[in-house]
Order: C-alpha cells, then structure tokens, then sequence
C-alpha cells in the first residue's frame, strides 16, 4: 500500500485519514488529484510486483513506452521512440526494435520486467518505487532483475524505494530499512544495524525466518503476544476512524 499511496492509487474502500507523504518537501496529500499526478509524473515511477497486468494487452510496447516520454518530457513520437529504443539497450535487451513491436505477452516475464524499468527511468524521476518486482519471477531472472535495478539505481540524483519481504534482497540493494508490522512502523534503520542487531521483535523473527543452509533446523521466533496485542489495538483505532469518516 505504501507505493499505491504515494501514486495515488489507493483502491476506493481505502482512505488516507492523517499524516503526510513528502517528496522534495512537497507534502503530496495537501495537493489537488490533477495537480498532485502531474507532480508525480514528472517526478517518480512505479514499477509494480506483476509486469504483464502493469501493461495494456492490446496496445504495443512501443505506444506504451513512447506516451509517457510525448507526455512528461514533451518529445515528439520520433524522439520518443528512439528515447525508448536506448532505454531497452541500456536494460541489457539486444533486440529493442523486436521488443517495441511486440505485445505484452509475447514476452517473457523478465522482459516484461526490462521493459518497465527501462519505462521507470524514461524521465528521469528523482523517486522510483519497487513494489516487489521480482516476486511473479524465477529464481535466476529475479537475479538479473535486481542487478539491473541496482545498476540503474546508481544514477545520480536517482532514489529507490524498494518493497519486499525478502531480507535476502535487501541485503544486497538497501542501504536503509524500514521495518512495518501491522501496517505501522516498528523499525527505521540502515540496513547493517538492523542485521546486526534487530531492535524490534518482528525485525528479529523476521531475520530469524530467512532459510540459511549454515543453519537448516532453525526454528521460526514467535512475536511476543503483547507486541502483536499493541499493534491490533492501533489498528482497530484507526478502523474506528475510518468507519467514522465514511459515515
């Protein structure tokens, strides 16, 4: 939910009732819907957790990549389709003229995903937004994936929020951590602190829970009832808001 409240696709049965989501100091939930998407889309980019539902089945990868260029940088369709062009090179796809004319399940699931990222940095956002976008992937093409997201993230000038419950993968591409239970916050670290010494019990039955073959017979860690009680407590009060404002 994190990233669909950032871009303002929260489902209708979801509301914001406080708090704030800040990009460049810029408090987006104060904005008004078109004034606050245009931000966003000048801004950021969304790559979500299923790369073939992220696009539209019938319309072409070229039209795809080349509308958000004519849109947010203002490029003529010849200068976007050759923007879209690099931008499936530097993703590491050989055949980039294939690929735009192709349509989305003609692709592999890794391609898919190449495509949307290379669609992510087309503007050159200052915040991307990774919504586990690896997990509708096999083992060896979400290595790939996440070496790619990496080497792309290493732009200047160029934030990764990145969502997932894997700790393995936020090892490797994290340099912060924020630890949520129960959709509140529990931990906010750098990542070698948190691995180092959990300060939370979520955050430790959560590393507890990563396979390790050093230690196969490891036993999962309970989360001690009060911290699971307290948490259930916030949110049935934010629930009683919720069912408040809708009324």
């Amino acid at each position: 939910m994190i990233g669909k409240t950032i871009f303002d696709i929260l489902p209708r049965a979801i509301a914001v009732l406080g708090g704030t989501v800040r990009l460049g100091g810029v408090d987006l939930l104060a904005m008004r819907g078109g004034e606050r998407r245009r931000l966003i889309a000048r801004t950021s980019a969304f790559i979500p957790q299923d790369p073939l539902t992220a696009f539209n089945p019938v319309r072409r990868v070229e039209g795809q990549m080349t509308d958000r260029l004519t849109a947010v940088l203002k490029l003529s369709r010849a200068e976007a389709r050759e923007r879209a062009r690099k931008l499936l090179e530097e993703v590491h796809i050989a055949d980039p003229d294939r690929v735009l004319a192709s349509y989305p399940h003609q692709l592999s699931g890794g391609m898919r995903q190449r495509v949307l990222i290379a669609s992510a940095f087309a503007a050159e956002p200052k915040l991307i937004v990774a919504d586990e976008p690896t997990t509708a992937l096999d083992v060896t093409v979400q290595k790939q994936i996440l070496r790619l997201i990496a080497e792309m993230q290493a732009r200047p000038g160029t934030a990764l929020l990145f969502v997932t419950h894997d700790l393995g993968v936020v090892a490797k591409i994290c340099q912060k951590i924020t630890v949520l239970f129960g959709g509140s916050v529990v931990e906010d670290t750098d990542t070698a602190s948190l691995f180092r010494a959990p300060a939370h019990p979520y955050s430790a039955a959560l590393l507890a829970a990563t396979p390790r073959y050093d230690r196969p017979e490891t036993s999962l860690l309970p989360v001690p009832a009060e911290v699971i009680e307290a948490t259930w407590r916030e949110i049935a009060a934010v629930d009683a808001r919720w069912v408040e404002a809708r009324q």
